[in-house]
C-alpha cells in the first residue's frame, strides 16, 4: 500500500466514492513494473506525485454502481516528464489487471511511428517482468501483446484507422493528440466504441500544440473550463500542466510547476540550458514555451533575430543603386548557386545568387534581386504600406512592364547575370513554372549553369532552413544589407511538424519573404556541392597501388 498522501478531486460526484482498495492495487500492478530506458533501464517504476495522483483520481473514484467515474483522461504535460511511460503503464493495467474479459486496448497517434512509442515501452515492461512475460504472448510484428486468458490484446493501430470501424474499445492511449491535423481519427476511435463496455477508459495524452483549429484544442479548451467549473462533464478527467495567463515563462518557479518531474526526468540544467537558447532565438523561445512550459503558442512568432542578421551585413549599408552597384561588381566572375521564387501575378519574384566560400573566407555571400509589376507599384505601397515606391526610386528593384511579372523579362536578365558570374545552377519552385522552366533550360545549355525543380514541402526545406540559420548565427553569412531583402528576412514566420523539421510560411508571414525563401533554395544547392569533393582519388594519376 502506498504512503502517497491521496487528497479526492475535486470533480467527484456527489454519489461517488474513492475506493482506496482499487486504487491501492492499481498502484501495485504499476509499480511492480519496471522502467525500461537510460539511467533508469530496470528501475522500479516508482510513480511521482503527480501520476499517482492521476492513477488514484482514475481507478479509485467509482460511482454508486461501483464502476469508474472518469471515462475519459485528458493529460496535457510538457515533454519528457514521463507521460508516455505513464500510458505505457496504464495500457498494461487494462490488458492485464483490469478484469475485463476479451479487453481490447489500443494505442493510435498521428503516425505509426508515433503510437509505437508507448506500445515498444509496455512491450520492454512486459519483457523486463517475468510473471507477465510468461501469461502473455508478445507478437512485435503486429505490433500486438496478447493475453490469452482473458482473450484480450493490447495493439497498435496504423494511421489509417479513420476509414474502419467495428472496434469494441475497453482501453485507448491517444499519444500526442496535439499532432491530428483533422479529427478523423479521434472521431473514430472515440465515439460510440466503448459503448458495450461498463468502463472504458481512453486515456488522451500530448503536449500542448499551436493549431488552435484543432480536435486538441478543443479538448484543451474543455479541460480548462471543466476545471474551473464553467462546463460540466463528470466523465471527463484533465490534468493540465501548463503556463497560465500572467505567469511569467522567464520565472524559475514557472518552470517547475509546470514540469512536476524536474529533477527526476528532467535534469534542471538540460531546462535552464534551453531557457538560454530561447532567450536569444525567437524560434527557440516558443519552441521553449511549447514544449517546455507547456502553452499554446501563435506561431507568428518573427524566426530569425534582425540583429544577427543585420551584423553579417556589409560594413556600409547599400541604400542606393551606386552602393549596391559596387557591392555587385565584387563578387563578379565568381561561382554561385541560384534561387528562384517566382510570384503568381503581383506579388514580388525574387532572385537570390549564393556564393560559396574560397580560400580562407568562410562566409557564403548573397546577392539578391526583386521584380514587381510596374503598373501595381503605387497600389502596393499604399494598401501594404511598404515604401516600393522609395525602393523604386532608388532602383532597389527592377520592374517589368503592365500589371504581372513578366517572366521573359526575368529570363533575359538571367542571360545578362550570366555574363559577369559563373551561374551553376539555378534552383525553382516547381509549381507553376513550366514555361520558364524551358525556356531556362534552354539558356542554361548555353551558359552551362543547370535548372533544379526545388520542393516546398518540410523534407526539401527544412535541413537548408536550418543551415542558413545557424550560418546567419555563427557570422558565415555576408549580405549587402539590400532593404528589400532584409525586410523579407525580417517577415518569415517558420512552420514545425511534430518532427522538428521547419519551413518558411507564406501564408502566416506577417509580409513578403519571397527573397528569404530564394536565398534557402540558392543556399540549400551551394552547401550541397560544397561538400562534395572537388576531385576524386580515383580520378588522380598519381595515386599509385596501395597494397594491404
Amino acid at each position: 500500500m502506498s504512503d502517497f498522501n491521496y487528497t479526492p478531486t475535486k470533480l467527484m460526484l456527489p454519489t461517488s466514492r474513492y475506493d482506496r482498495l482499487r486504487a491501492d492495487f492499481a498502484v501495485s500492478f504499476i509499480q511492480m513494473l519496471r522502467h525500461t530506458t537510460g539511467e533508469w533501464h530496470g528501475k522500479p517504476f516508482h510513480l511521482m506525485p503527480w501520476q499517482e495522483q492521476i492513477i488514484r483520481d482514475l481507478f479509485g473514484v467509482v460511482n454508486a454502481d461501483g464502476y469508474r467515474q472518469f471515462r475519459t483522461a485528458y493529460v496535457e504535460i510538457g515533454k519528457k516528464n514521463g507521460k508516455s511511460e505513464l500510458a505505457a503503464a496504464i495500457a498494461l493495467y487494462l490488458l492485464f489487471a483490469d478484469g475485463e474479459a476479451g479487453a481490447e486496448v489500443y494505442s493510435c497517434a498521428a503516425d505509426i511511428n508515433q503510437a509505437s512509442i508507448v506500445f515498444n515501452t509496455a512491450k520492454a515492461m512486459v519483457e523486463q517482468c517475468g510473471g507477465l512475460s510468461r501469461i502473455s504472448k508478445l507478437v512485435p510484428s503486429t505490433k500486438r501483446i496478447i493475453f490469452p486468458h482473458t482473450n484480450s490484446f493490447y495493439r497498435v493501430l496504423s494511421s489509417e484507422t479513420k476509414s474502419k470501424q467495428g472496434f469494441n474499445v475497453s482501453g485507448l492511449i491517444f499519444d500526442e493528440l496535439f499532432a491530428q491535423q483533422t479529427r478523423d481519427l479521434f472521431d473514430t476511435m472515440t465515439k460510440y466504441t466503448g459503448d458495450a463496455r461498463r468502463q472504458p477508459l481512453y486515456f488522451l495524452i500530448t503536449t500542448a500544440g499551436r493549431d488552435k483549429t484543432s480536435i486538441c484544442y478543443e479538448i484543451h479548451c474543455k479541460a480548462l473550463a471543466v476545471l474551473d467549473g464553467s462546463k460540466i462533464d463528470p466523465t471527463f478527467y484533465p490534468a493540465v500542466f501548463g503556463i497560465g495567463d500572467g505567469d511569467d515563462w522567464n520565472d524559475e518557479a514557472v518552470w517547475r510547476r509546470v514540469n512536476p518531474s524536474i529533477g527526476v526526468t528532467i535534469p534542471y540544467e538540460t531546462v535552464k540550458a534551453a531557457y538560454e537558447q530561447a532567450r536569444q532565438n525567437p524560434a527557440e523561445e516558443m519552441h521553449f514555451r511549447q514544449f517546455r512550459l507547456n502553452e499554446w503558442c501563435n506561431a507568428d512568432v518573427r524566426w530569425m533575430p534582425m540583429d544577427r542578421w543585420e551584423a553579417c551585413g556589409s560594413e556600409q549599408r547599400t541604400t542606393n543603386s551606386e552602393q549596391w552597384v559596387e557591392f555587385e561588381k565584387s563578387m563578379e566572375g565568381r561561382e554561385c548557386y541560384c534561387g528562384l521564387d517566382l510570384s503568381s501575378t503581383t506579388d514580388l519574384t525574387s532572385l537570390v545568387l549564393v556564393f560559396p566560400p574560397t580560400g580562407d573566407d568562410e562566409k557564403y555571400t548573397v546577392l539578391p534581386f526583386f521584380w514587381l509589376p510596374e503598373d501595381v507599384i503605387d497600389l502596393r505601397a499604399r494598401r501594404d504600406h511598404v515604401p516600393y515606391a522609395v525602393w523604386r526610386k532608388r532602383r532597389l528593384f527592377n520592374t517589368t512592364e503592365g500589371n504581372v511579372v513578366d517572366y521573359d523579362h526575368i529570363v533575359a536578365f538571367i542571360a545578362k547575370l550570366s555574363e559577369r558570374f559563373r551561374i551553376r545552377e539555378i534552383a525553382y519552385d516547381r509549381y507553376g513554372a513550366e514555361k520558364i522552366r524551358r525556356d531556362l533550360e534552354e539558356l542554361g545549355a548555353e551558359n552551362g549553369f543547370t535548372v533544379f525543380p526545388f520542393g516546398q514541402g518540410f523534407v526539401s526545406m527544412s535541413p537548408p532552413s536550418k543551415d542558413f540559420y545557424q550560418f546567419v548565427m555563427e557570422g558565415k553569412i555576408r549580405h549587402g544589407n539590400h532593404p528589400v531583402l532584409d525586410w523579407n528576412i525580417g517577415n518569415v514566420i517558420v512552420d514545425e511538424d511534430p518532427a522538428g523539421n521547419i519551413k518558411p510560411n507564406k501564408r502566416k508571414s506577417t509580409e513578403k519573404i519571397d527573397g528569404a525563401v530564394a536565398l534557402i533554395m540558392g543556399l540549400a544547392r551551394a552547401t550541397l556541392q560544397a561538400a562534395v569533393p572537388a576531385e576524386s582519388v580515383y580520378d588522380r594519376e598519381d595515386r599509385g597501388l596501395l597494397i594491404l
